[in-house]
């Protein structure tokens, strides 16, 4: 691992306070420790309130200049951006996989997104477009223009410690805002890395200091940025519980949020659905990142006359899974990310088995080695019944609830029977329901997908949900006008001042 962290310039020792080229940090000193094995891989320094104002004045500043650049030559230092994580992928998926212990696949895959949404945004950055209306008032012209916010804080999560920050900084970057991320303590240094990357591009291109911005620390470095009235937008991603508290210190000032917090998410099985198909997609749903994503697989809802067919294949299919080391590509399953999640597994299984519920694929805390770090458990699967206090709740491990119904009608019901509204499946060859899935009495979720699992998607669809899920929508489709504020225009190229609703107003 030291040749992936010296080839993205960490050392044993980083700071992680950032504006653009300079790094700095006096505060306190947090380790990043690998859940994979529970070895130390660097220590951070945490951003001071000094430094953080340090670093808000410096994006302000930033923020002048940037804002006045062509937005397609903004475009062209995203893109330079991309093709500097396309020579980096290799190394900065290494990192994400070891830091935060997801498979090196998934963190291939997540540095692809990042590549995926610079792509984006570059052909963004030529569409930034606005409207033109038809005025009631003569020898009037009428229009929408969109501007920069200014600075946009990003606070991330540790499931997707790179990617959900690129999906936010590629469009705010093309949209002429200027960016300050709090990344997740739990996984400070690719931070530092996608920093460091970035940092390459503003030297070659001579960028002012301040376009991209690093604060790093606990949740009260978060709460800064959360209540500064110079900070016009901030997107945040985690928790529900987080998310409201985000949500209403930004109110309180009337600033502006983006909240994409936790998922319950189900899959529909129905009498028609493929089997094979079916199992792979609930399996990675509920298995992928170890059921530490927010669209992860929690829930399978089964016709009652296929209930055991489906049982039987998806146990059969957890007999055969392989739980280890995430930098093997042997095996499916790597840890959660530290003891506290692996507590959050042990008390959702105690807690659905006190309700009622029957574990057919039981799971526990796994030792001996290759488990040292005390993060390696055994995907579960309970039978359960959707009223469960402890199903309502997400739990971020990999747990799947199983239940049955009976009709159509019920079978959305248990789906939307839930505070959270993120993603959504249906597995049917059936036309109708997959339609009515689809439609406005179906799927109450942000994504609703047929014959594919409740876990991934596409950069070029908006993503977020409804409900506690928060509301908000990052990456592709129109969430760039999120990070700019619209403007009404009306150019009056008349002689006259003819007023609006035909008023007279003669002085």
């Amino acid at each position: 691992m030291q040749d992936v962290l010296t080839k993205l310039g960490l050392q044993a020792q980083n700071n992680g306070t950032s504006t653009g080229k300079n790094f700095f940090g006096s505060g306190d000193a947090i380790t990043s420790w690998s859940p994979v094995d529970g070895k130390t891989i660097g220590t951070v320094t945490t951003t001071t309130s000094e430094e953080y104002e340090k670093v808000v004045a410096t994006a302000a500043e930033a923020f002048k200049t940037w804002k006045e650049v062509p937005a397609p030559q903004r475009g062209e230092i995203v893109r330079q951006y991309g093709d500097i994580l396309r020579e980096y992928k290799e190394p900065l998926g290494k990192l994400v996989s070891y830091e935060m212990g997801k498979s090196y696949q998934e963190g291939l895959g997540e540095v692809q997104e990042m590549i995926d949404i610079c792509d984006f945004a570059v052909g963004l950055s030529r569409q930034l477009y606005g409207l033109t209306i038809k005025s009631e008032r003569p020898a009037h012209h009428m229009q929408e223009q969109w501007h920069p916010l200014g600075i946009v804080g990003i606070i991330s999560a540790f499931n997707f410690p790179v990617a959900v920050w690129s999906w936010n900084t590629a469009l705010a970057w093309v949209c002429g805002d200027v960016t300050i991320w709090k990344a997740s303590e739990k996984t400070p240094l690719t931070a530092i890395a996608c920093q460091n990357l970035f940092n390459k591009v503003a030297e070659a291109n001579d960028l002012p200091e301040g376009i991209s911005n690093i604060i790093t620390g606990n949740a009260q470095v978060g709460e800064w940025m959360t209540k500064d009235g110079r900070v016009p937008l901030i997107s945040a991603t985690g928790s529900i519980r987080m998310g409201k508290i985000v949500g209403t210190e930004v109110a309180k000032r009337l600033g502006k949020s983006i909240l994409e917090l936790g998922g319950n998410n189900a899959i529909i099985v129905t009498p028609d659905a493929d089997l094979k198909m079916t199992t792979i997609g609930t399996v990675f749903g509920a298995v992928g990142t170890a059921g530490q994503r927010c669209t992860s697989t929690r829930r399978v809802i089964i016709h009652d006359s296929i209930y055991d067919k489906v049982k039987d294949a998806l146990v059969k299919a957890y007999g055969q899974l392989s739980i280890g080391d995430p930098l093997d590509e042997k095996n499916h399953v790597g840890p959660l990310i530290d003891k506290d999640a692996v507590k959050a597994y042990q008390y959702a299984l105690d807690k659905v088995v006190e309700e009622g519920g029957n574990l057919i694929v039981e799971g526990g805390v796994l030792e001996g080695p290759g488990y040292e770090s005390g993060c390696y458990v055994k995907p579960a699967i309970a039978e359960a019944k959707n009223s469960f206090e402890i199903v309502q709740h997400e739990t971020f491990a990999p747990i799947l609830y199983l239940m049955k119904y009976s009709t159509f009608e019920e079978a959305i019901a248990l789906q939307n029977g839930v505070p959270q509204g993120l993603s959504s499946a249906i597995m049917t060859n059936n036309m109708r329901e997959a339609h009515q899935f689809l439609s406005a009495s179906g799927s109450d979720c942000g994504i609703a997908n047929v014959n594919i699992g409740t876990s991934g998607a596409e950069i070029g669809g908006a993503f977020g949900g409804e409900k506690e899920t928060g509301g908000g929508r990052e990456s592709g489709s129109d969430a760039w006008k999120a990070y700019m504020r619209r403007q009404t225009n009306t150019l009056n190229y008349s002689p006259d001042l003819p007023l609006a609703q035909g008023i007279k107003f003669d002085i």
